[in-house]
């Protein structure tokens, strides 16, 4: 997972065959990041000595794309005699260490640059970082709310929760904006039906295959499946991420009203309390 100073690797411009090229394909594609988190990684490996594990995880927890970079290095360099996951970045980092975890990632190459000659791509990658920012906060919310101790993993459920839209967006910008374009001219069209559409794998499957690939911890996986939704952790995650993607705009998207009442359910408050502490967060 080191990386170079600037972007590599062509674009892909035609689906691939199936989930396993798909798998292979990402797993050995270079990550970008954003580039203010490689600027950040850069001003804190000039203070070395004075930085700590929480201070680098609080920096690398603002961006998915180097939270998974930093994951996947961490559990292919995990020793036999670690028997538990680490399963958020900060525990990864006091796992690796400060010194190793600098000359692990050095200067990284960045979606701004890879993406420089493909705005509306570019704009496509920030709307769904931004989405998962904004479920990523529900979610935590929601955990903190139900005294669930894995709260932090939670939040790192939701934050990664799209991360194959966003490596999709940086290494197949045009197959990327081939799904948005379908969906726009076509609202009632399923997010999973344009994937398959365009890809011929949907979007969730390759995630799943990508984080047992990537032998990432179970509680993150498991947490990130929807089709474990009577888990109430993946169930804060499922309603976190819904209700982000309908209050992007504004708080007036009709669906809303259906998303409270089903939060109420999972957080046992009434609707009204439920809508003030959504605002709230």
């Amino acid at each position: 997972m080191t990386s170079p100073a600037a972007p590599t690797g062509p674009r892909l411009t035609q689906p691939l065959r199936d989930l396993a090229a798909w798998t292979m394909h990402f797993r050995a594609a270079e990550i970008p990041v954003l580039a203010q988190t490689a600027e950040s990684l850069e001003a804190l490996r000039l203070n070395e000595d004075q930085v700590d594990a929480n201070s680098i995880g609080e920096m690398i927890s603002g961006d998915p794309l180097m939270t998974l970079k930093v994951m996947a290095h961490v559990a292919a360099h995990r020793s036999s005699r670690v028997v538990t996951d680490t399963e958020t970045v900060t525990a990864a980092l006091v796992l690796m260490g400060i010194s190793p975890f600098f000359n692990a990632f050095g200067p990284q190459p960045t979606v701004e640059e890879r993406l420089a000659d493909v705005p509306e791509a570019l704009a496509g990658l920030t709307d769904t970082m931004r989405r998962a920012h904004r479920g990523a906060n529900f979610a935590l919310g929601f955990a903190v709310h139900r005294m669930d101790h894995d709260a932090a993993v939670i939040h790192a459920a939701a934050l990664l929760h799209d991360f194959a839209e966003l490596l999709l967006w940086c290494h197949a910008p045009a197959l990327a904006l081939r799904i948005r374009d379908a969906q726009r001219a076509d609202s009632t069209l399923r997010s999973s039906v344009a994937q398959l559409a365009v890809l011929n794998v949907e979007l969730p499957d390759l995630q799943q295959s990508l984080m047992k690939a990537w032998r990432l911890p179970e509680l993150l996986i498991r947490i990130s499946d929807e089709r474990h939704a009577d888990d109430a952790s993946v169930r804060t995650v499922m309603l976190a991420l819904r209700l982000a993607r309908h209050t992007a705009q504004d708080w007036n998207n009709a669906a809303i009203p259906d998303d409270v009442s089903d939060i109420a359910t999972l957080l046992n408050l009434s609707t009204d309390a439920t809508l003030q502490l959504v605002r709230g967060i």
